[in-house]
């Protein structure tokens, strides 16, 4: 087989008033490839590259920047034991020079990391992983069919990871959603009871094990979680189920132990959902007429002192008849405990969003938005490559579309000026005229076991600087000079595979 890939990124920026003055990170990727040069981007407002990261692997979501400039990246393992839709199986540390100083793998005949990760305050990672579960498994705790020719049926886990050493980890919190079914079709179960009673449990019969044509095809995919997210004030964790058209809130105050039960944690509940919205009818009090998401992404809480603090916003992939997408933003009803209220024969609340988005974009992979201390939000169509921040009357005030062919963008976020520390400049001032550089990268397979690739890096043979070299240099140093990047240059290698 022979053909011919050359990824070219260019900027496509449009900039206008009130758009928020911070840093944006993203990690554009091409569909169908795992293995390559692939980086993560820090760019200001136009587009400048203030930092950026290179990986031999292609992202699984989004990286996050943390507050001591390290790097945290998601990214597709070589032979996921699990592949679907969103797979990763490892998860990468860098310094802000680019030094790997942690890599760890969760990819193995239990369990598959896919898709998100989130950093912890106290420096832990909570990752999502596929858990496998056999048709003996299943069939023990109440599942009716399983709907693949595998005769799996891949559930869902949520692993805190503490990293130990430059490749280790040890699993320090679990959450598993097979802890908490419950099943209406044997009555000779411990699980077995009133569906519509018990919003707090998930129904094992709910949805196919795959092989319903969706992402995960016919693999055992059954709920898909695609996003995780933690509030450090409440300690609770959110997630989002595609499969499922729907997200959940759980305790992470809880031992694992606790966890795995119906008592303990701050709720006192264990690990039974404390929340869940958009398709009430996956809990019996609801039918197609009150779904309200479809196939969402990227949910998180807007952080104290935002505009809406306090409130969850998600991406809403297929909002209007798979025509478009839509950013919701939601206010969950609360009791005076802070409990979530819901009413005994209710769904939970609400019925509509306080604040939605939508029109002239849609994406049916990942996909996300992140409300930014100004009130705007920052919105990302993954399909499209495209990033765009709107203010809260829904105005377009700044965007960009990643360039190259099949190239997405799964989530972005953007963060203060000082959020490494203060003053943090976005470029090197002086007489570096630096306004973005592009690199081009392509490889050639002449046969089955022969790979050229080419690069072209800094083709408009731009002057700048990295940060990290000259940021405890005075503008007028006359060294300065010496920390220059390399202008245009080309390179090629040869690979023969045996």
């Amino acid at each position: 087989m022979r053909y011919v890939s050359l990824f070219l990124f260019i900027s496509i920026t449009k900039l206008f008033g009130d758009v928020f003055d911070g840093m944006t990170l993203y990690s554009p990727t091409q569909a169908g490839s795992a293995n390559g040069s692939f980086y993560s981007y820090l760019v200001d407002n136009d587009m400048n590259i203030i930092n950026s990261w290179s990986h031999p692997r292609g992202a699984a979501s989004m990286p996050y920047l943390l507050r001591d400039s390290t790097l945290i990246y998601p990214y597709k393992v070589a032979n996921p034991t699990m592949n679907s839709g969103g797979v990763g199986g490892g998860i990468s540390i860098y310094t802000w020079d680019g030094e790997l100083i942690w890599d760890y793998q969760v990819s193995n005949q239990t369990y598959q990391h896919h898709h998100d990760v989130e950093p912890l305050p106290n420096g832990n990672i909570l990752i999502i992983a596929w858990e496998k579960k056999t048709a003996s498994e299943a069939y023990a705790v109440g599942r009716e069919s399983i709907d693949n020719s595998l005769n799996v049926m891949w559930s869902e886990a949520i692993l805190e990871l503490e990293p130990v050493g430059t490749g280790d980890a040890n699993i320090v919190w679990e959450w598993h959603i097979w802890d908490h079914l419950i099943q209406d079709v044997d009555p000779y179960l411990p699980n077995y009871g009133v569906i519509a009673d018990h919003p707090e449990l998930q129904d094992i019969n709910y949805g196919n094990a795959g092989g319903n044509g969706g992402p995960g095809g016919a693999n055992g995919d059954w709920k898909h979680f695609n996003a995780v997210a933690y509030n450090e004030d409440l300690d609770q964790i959110a997630l989002s189920s595609r499969h499922h058209d729907e997200i959940y809130i759980i305790d992470h105050s809880t031992t694992t132990e606790e966890a795995a039960g119906h008592t303990g944690g701050n709720s006192g509940k264990g690990g039974d959902f404390l929340y869940r919205w958009g398709n009430p009818q996956t809990y019996g009090r609801g039918s197609n007429a009150d779904q309200l998401l479809d196939s969402q992404h990227g949910i998180n809480w807007i952080p104290e002192g935002y505009p809406g603090e306090g409130n969850l916003i998600l991406f809403n992939n297929n909002y209007s008849n798979n025509n478009s997408s839509a950013v919701f933003e939601i206010v969950p009803p609360l009791n005076a405990d802070g409990s979530y209220l819901i009413d005994e024969i209710q769904p939970f609340g609400p019925t509509e969003p306080v604040w939605l988005h939508t029109g002239g974009f849609h994406t049916q992979m990942q996909g996300g938005a992140f409300r930014l201390p100004n009130g705007n939000t920052l919105i990302t169509d993954c399909d499209d490559a495209t990033m765009f921040e709107v203010t809260y009357e829904n105005e377009v005030v700044w965007s960009h579309q990643e360039s190259g062919g099949q190239t997405f963008i799964a989530r972005s976020q953007k963060y203060d000026l000082d959020y490494l520390g203060g003053g943090f400049p976005v470029y090197i001032p002086g007489d570096a005229d630096y306004n973005g550089v592009i690199d081009i990268f392509g490889f050639y397979n002449p046969g089955d076991h022969i790979e050229v690739r080419l690069a072209i890096e800094n083709l408009t043979d731009k002057k700048y600087f990295r940060w990290a070299s000259v940021s405890q240099l005075p503008e007028d140093d006359a060294e300065l000079d010496l920390y220059g990047q390399s202008g245009r240059a080309l390179s090629a290698s040869f690979k023969y595979k045996f």
